[in-house]
């Protein structure tokens, strides 16, 4: 791309000419100086210095050879046109050079932006993890300490509840690991999709039988007519961002709280929803809680590390889809997504028997 402007210099010289062969004869020559003097102005500010000495040359020589008397040949008889000459070059200069100065600045400003976000989310992140893990820390040393010291004057019954509180602190630790890994390769993009044809309702399948445990103290409904068209997605990333999506309303909403996964098609697109009749999203919330390492104002200190639904917004992205959040009408709140459909392969027919 580095000719880019030098073939820009030469474009916007030829273009001229054209303009003052055709204005010759019926304006002043200054005129037509002015229209060359707009193409270095033009080059000049588009590109670099280098583009717009090239764009002050070749016009200068044009206008010399072609309208500047005598036409013909590089002689100037009048000084005037030296005048006119060197204005031409030092537009060029200053320009370019005042626009490599603003360039140069405004890369600097973004260079110091860059860093200053990423110290943010730095902070952000340290911040996080010291919160989020500092709980299930302090259960594990606190079971596990009990385990160590007085675990033979405990009954059974005691000593696998402490050491079951241990094995669930260290799964949601390590789940939390694992997000903080994938939101990485996501926004890395070492992530590629393997895209194949699948049933959402196959997938939601899977993710439920996982989640039996953490949804079981609310009530859930399915909705999924037997009609939903195939998608072509990467299954298994498609499987996280619904399961971030139904771990996001179990663990925000009170126990007992109707939870309503849905589906529909809707013109090329398929509407995947998961609804709840919990507290709902404050105002303000239904943008922000999908950043990284936020959380909404509602959900307290068992939030996690603010991952679950920015994982979910760059999956569904990947695929080419949207998701958002909205405030349902009777209170509660919505989380949507969809999926571009496709054409499905044509199953080929079944050779007729002999």
């Amino acid at each position: 791309m580095r000719w880019t402007g030098y073939a820009w210099a030469a474009g916007a010289t030829a273009a001229c000419t054209a303009a003052g062969v055709a204005m010759h004869g019926r304006f002043d020559l200054v005129n037509i100086a002015m229209v060359y003097l707009l193409a270095v102005v033009i080059v000049a500010l588009r590109y670099s210095r280098g583009p717009a000495v090239v764009t002050s040359v070749l016009s200068i020589a044009a206008f010399d050879y072609l309208f500047v008397p005598p036409q013909g040949t590089f002689t100037v008889e009048d000084v005037q046109y030296l005048l006119t000459f060197g204005i031409m070059l030092a537009v060029g200069l200053i320009i370019s050079g005042l626009t490599d100065s603003v360039r140069a600045r405004a890369r600097a400003q973004a260079k110091l932006e860059a860093a200053a976000e990423t110290e943010r989310l730095r902070s952000t992140l340290l911040a996080s993890i010291s919160h989020d893990l500092r709980t299930p820390l302090a259960v594990m040393c606190g079971a596990s300490s009990s385990l160590a010291e007085r675990g033979e004057r405990l009954s059974a019954e005691e000593r696998q509840a402490l050491a079951r509180s241990v094995y669930e602190q260290a799964r949601e630790m390590s789940e939390q690991v694992a997000k903080l890994l994938q939101m990485t390769r996501l926004e890395s993009g070492a992530i590629e999709l393997q895209r194949d044809w699948d049933s959402l309702a196959e997938i939601a399948g899977a993710v439920l039988e996982r989640l039996g445990e953490r949804l079981a103290g609310h009530r859930l409904i399915l909705e999924l007519p037997e009609d939903l068209p195939l998608v072509r997605v990467d299954a298994a990333l498609i499987d996280q961002a619904l399961a971030n999506l139904l771990e996001n309303a179990a663990r925000h909403t009170p126990s007992g709280t109707l939870v309503r996964l849905r589906a529909k098609r809707e013109a090329a697109e398929l509407v995947v929803s998961i609804e709840d009749y919990g507290p709902g999203l404050p105002e303000g919330d239904a943008e922000r809680i999908f950043a990284k390492f936020e959380h909404g104002a509602a959900e307290g200190a068992g939030g996690g590390v603010g991952l679950g639904l920015a994982i979910c917004r760059a999956i569904v992205r990947l695929h080419g889809g949207r998701v958002w959040a909205e405030q349902l009408p009777g209170g509660g709140s919505a989380f949507r997504f969809t999926l571009p459909l496709e054409e499905p392969p044509s199953v080929p027919a079944e050779p007729a028997l002999a």
